[in-house]
């Protein structure tokens, strides 16, 4: 299926390609090489799921060339037939280049568990990240309502081994992969704030939970940046938690050159961690060594409310960052519309080195970065416009993707989708130079061949 309308921004008004070059570890200049099969066509478009809701997180190229899918599932039917009404569950789906199933699992217990992100790992399995309200079934344990949980399994999604970890409250894993060392670390948020003890707050359990400074409050707030490094088995290396006494959440981490870790997420505090709030919520990121202990933390955005989600290395050496903003003051220099993607980028010390935003009148939101290979960016997330940046809009809210060179350019840009809902949540460069996005969809029109119920989960390739 083509796309009747696809917008492309180039540099050269008479190109009708994107350019992408191969890397090499030398000083020299990057072989340039254009892929004419690249034309900002659809290749296909599919939905999976049955008559719940059904929604893609995460999508990587596997080693042998094909496509696995991370997502949740709470359907008994189509897709899922015969999968116990257990609520929600891991959804794990392997499908080949043309986007046909090759094989499908669900993980979980009989409560609710919520996918959130996954990574490849070096011996050809995957590492799953994700939060649950089970202790039955595949999940050994739960501390109270929500709690991390972290999932390793091998090439054809057999679980190797699983661990939780949390306390009584909310505690949300949403991102995992696995470290340089071959340990795993695990990154989100948890709520301090709801560890009690005859109605008054303590510290939660555990020795190395209160950490960077002794002198400071036990409690903090509602939510609090997370981050646990695991060993090769899951079990833990140390833990540590940052914030300030309002919500703080993080979505997204990386590990640094130097052995360290990066944070990334949102934050609505002004006081412990946070030293220079910019307004109602900012983008937030705290730097960490390997042993877990705060370098710096670093505030972005204007005086409304910024959204971060996702992060990624550049490289120079330096890392760039998406999500949403409101704001159109201090670190954000324009807005288009009721909302807009927002990217930036900033150095290993936190200074900004430039930040840009993309949509149109209405709301658009950056959910997913990744660098490709000539040096620019493919972001994924969805759109409420049809002006601006955005060519055209088919409903409520499009699955948006779009390419920006390594200053920030706008060099690509089409949205999917029919006229219900749809949203996208990850998209990948693929070796043959391909683009695959992933999200969900209620819509069964325009874009959208069919859906099964309530939501499917949905891929696009893009050739």
């Amino acid at each position: 299926m083509k796309k009747e309308k696809i917008k492309l921004i180039l540099l050269s008004i008479v190109s009708v390609v994107i350019l992408f070059s191969c890397g090499n570890d030398d000083d020299s200049e990057p072989e340039t090489v254009i892929p004419t099969s690249f034309l900002g066509e659809i290749d296909y478009i599919k939905t999976y799921g049955g008559s719940g809701e059904d929604g893609a997180v995460a999508v990587v190229q596997s080693n042998d060339g094909n496509y696995v899918i991370l997502g949740t599932t709470n359907s008994t039917d189509g897709d899922l037939a015969g999968r116990p009404d257990l609520g929600r569950d891991y959804w794990l789906l392997k499908l080949d280049s043309d986007g046909e199933k090759l094989w499908s699992k669900t993980l979980g217990g009989s409560e609710s568990d919520t996918a959130t992100n996954l990574a490849k790992t070096s011996d050809g399995g995957f590492i799953i990240s994700g939060y649950s309200r089970s202790s039955d079934g595949d999940i050994s344990e739960n501390a109270g309502f929500h709690d991390f949980w972290i999932v390793k399994v091998n090439s054809v999604g057999d679980i190797q081994w699983e661990k939780s970890y949390g306390f009584p409250g909310s505690d949300q894993a949403f991102k995992v992969f696995e470290t340089k060392e071959g340990n795993y670390f695990a990154a989100g948020f948890f709520d301090v704030g709801a560890c009690e003890e005859d109605g008054m707050p303590v510290l939660c359990p555990g020795d190395d939970l209160q950490t960077n400074d002794d002198t400071r409050n036990t409690r903090h707030g509602v939510g609090e940046f997370w981050g646990i490094l695991m060993d090769s088995n899951g079990e833990k290396i140390w833990r540590k938690y940052f914030g300030g006494s309002l919500n703080d959440r993080c979505y997204d981490a990386l590990q640094t050159d130097d052995g360290g870790f990066l944070l990334a997420g949102q934050s609505e505090s002004d006081d412990f961690d946070i030293t220079d709030d910019r307004g109602s919520y900012d983008f937030w990121l705290v730097r960490l060594d390997a042993s877990g202990t705060m370098l710096w933390t670093k505030s972005f955005g204007g005086a409304e409310i910024d959204q971060g989600y996702a992060l990624a290395k550049t490289p120079d050496g330096n890392y760039i960052m998406t999500g949403d903003t409101r704001s159109d003051d201090q670190d954000v220099s324009s807005v288009n519309g009721g909302g807009d993607a927002w990217v930036i980028k900033f150095d290993d010390n936190g200074n900004k080195i430039w930040e840009k935003t993309y949509g149109g009148s209405a709301f658009d939101s950056g959910r997913g970065i990744k660098p490709m290979t000539n040096g620019g960016y493919l972001i994924s997330g969805f759109t409420r416009s049809n002006d601006g940046d955005v060519a055209n809009n088919n409903g409520q809210n499009e699955i948006w993707v779009f390419i920006i060179d390594e200053n920030g350019v706008l060099t690509f840009e089409t949205t999917i989708g029919g006229s219900e809902l749809d949203f996208g949540y990850d998209a990948i460069q693929t070796n043959d130079n391909k683009i695959i996005v992933v999200g969900n969809t209620e819509s069964n029109n325009f874009d959208i061949p069919s859906n099964r119920g309530i939501k499917d989960l949905v891929i696009i390739k893009i050739k």
